[in-house]
């Protein structure tokens, strides 16, 4: 099978996207990019081949009379089964490469007593891990950065405490760790992967084998032959991609943008390093656009040096800024102020949720006003970038659209982290096949 693939590589995360020779998605994949952009690229590339796996699987599934209506939950026990197998090979890496770390502490004075620690660090962490993959179960992140990070400072810190132990050798250890083996991840034996965690869904049902396994096999079996790919995005210089193979993040979003939702002809892209105001006409080929500065004040960055701040995870600071019932004004979307003027305001009494929710609104004002230089908004408007996953700034801008520009229809895709990778992937797509516009 033909397909063609957009990479989209932000200051925070890497995206990828599949399409097939008609244009249609098959897959996207997500990952943190990383100083390495060789291994970001490819880990994005074989989470989208993840993806476009799962999507044949399903259309192999739903030529099955027998299993109508069961292909949903059944696809959702495969990737959640698959998905641990993959999370548990790294945490065995990351083991493996911190016990290798603590011995070399250890030939040169570090304390004997650390490999103890870590075994029984990684004990814990096995049952605690293993536990966010049951039915059910919800996840801050999909990141294996994140959710082994998390778990290994508390259960770090409470080994260290009972050992006594320096909590701060056995953070350094992860540290050095962690950078090693994301730089490697599990990309090999995933058909072996995908079959492993067939057989543990079959032992839940009493779906017979046959039904499942021909097909899911007909699918892995299946040749994905990338004709072309195309890059974008904030670090797309370092992509080792050929020159004629990087298209610029405004193109790509105006087009992903139209791809979404045709009649869009405005686009407001909150990235983590830069924002944007999009121009597309009826083709999605941008008629003009603006951007912010060099300095990174309102994006997403600025979002994570306040998350940092006040010590809480990225994705916090939405659902506390929708609990205020008055909004801070803020004077400045700065990176360089936003902890002074953050410290000040709580020092003045004022609630943590009220600060957060001006810092939104701070945010989409800035947003606004590159809106307007690029020539407002008309007709649909379509919100894209990780940004758009924040219910706070969606719920700021949604009013101060109506404000300006009156009952303006807004479009936000679920996967709107995806539309730079889209039309990237739409690019390829029409050089590999020699479609034109249209």
């Amino acid at each position: 099978m033909k397909c063609f693939i957009g990479i989209d590589l932000g200051s925070t995360t890497t995206k990828a996207v599949i399409v097939d020779e008609d244009g249609q998605a098959l897959g996207h994949g997500i990952t943190n990019s990383r100083s390495n952009y060789d291994t970001a690229s490819r880990v994005a590339q074989m989470e989208a081949s993840i993806s476009t796996r799962l999507t044949l699987f399903r259309q192999r599934l739903d030529a099955i009379p027998e299993l109508k209506g069961k292909i949903t939950g059944l696809l959702d026990d495969l990737e959640r089964y698959f998905r641990l197998e993959l999370f548990l090979e790294q945490l065995d890496d990351l083991h493996q490469t911190c016990l290798k770390s603590a011995r070399d502490l250890s030939i040169f004075g570090g304390g004997a007593d650390l490999s103890e620690a870590l075994e029984e660090i990684f004990q814990q962490l096995n049952k605690t891990l293993e536990s966010l993959f049951a039915p059910g179960a919800a996840r801050k992140s999909d990141f294996f950065r994140d959710l082994a990070g998390s778990a290994y400072m508390h259960v770090g810190e409470e080994v260290a405490t009972q050992m006594g132990l320096s909590f701060e050798t056995l953070l350094n250890i992860y540290d050095k760790s962690i950078i090693e083996v994301e730089n490697r991840p599990p990309a090999h034996n995933l058909d072996e992967k995908f079959m492993n965690a067939l057989d543990r869904v079959l032992k839940q049902t009493d779906i017979s084998g046959d039904l499942m396994r021909k097909p899911i096999q007909s699918a892995l079996e299946e040749e994905i032959e990338a004709c072309y790919i195309v890059g974008t995005g904030y670090g797309r210089v370092r992509l080792p991609f050929p020159k004629e193979h990087i298209r610029s993040e405004i193109l790509c979003h105006g087009l992903g943008a139209h791809l979404m939702y045709p009649n869009t002809r405005t686009v407001l892209d909150i990235g983590g390093q830069d924002t944007k105001g999009i121009q597309v006409d009826e083709s999605g080929i941008v008629a003009n656009f603006q951007m912010n500065d060099r300095c990174a004040a309102g994006c997403g960055r600025y979002l994570g040096y306040i998350a940092d701040e006040m010590n809480m995870g990225l994705h916090e600071l939405g659902p506390m800024a929708m609990k205020s019932t008055r909004s801070v004004r803020i004077n400045s979307t700065c990176t360089v102020f936003a902890g002074a003027e953050l410290r000040d305001r709580l020092a003045l009494g004022e609630k943590r949720e009220d600060i957060v929710a001006g810092l939104h609104r701070a945010i989409i004002l800035r947003a606004m006003s590159i809106i307007s230089r690029s020539g407002g908004v008309s007709n649909e408007f379509t919100f894209t970038g990780g940004v758009a996953k924040n219910e706070a700034a969606v719920k700021e801008l949604r009013k101060l659209v109506v404000e300006n520009y009156g009952d303006v229809k807004i479009n936000i895709d679920p996967e709107s982290i995806y539309t730079g990778a889209l039309g990237a992937a739409e690019f390829a797509r029409r050089s590999g096949t020699g479609s034109k516009v249209h």
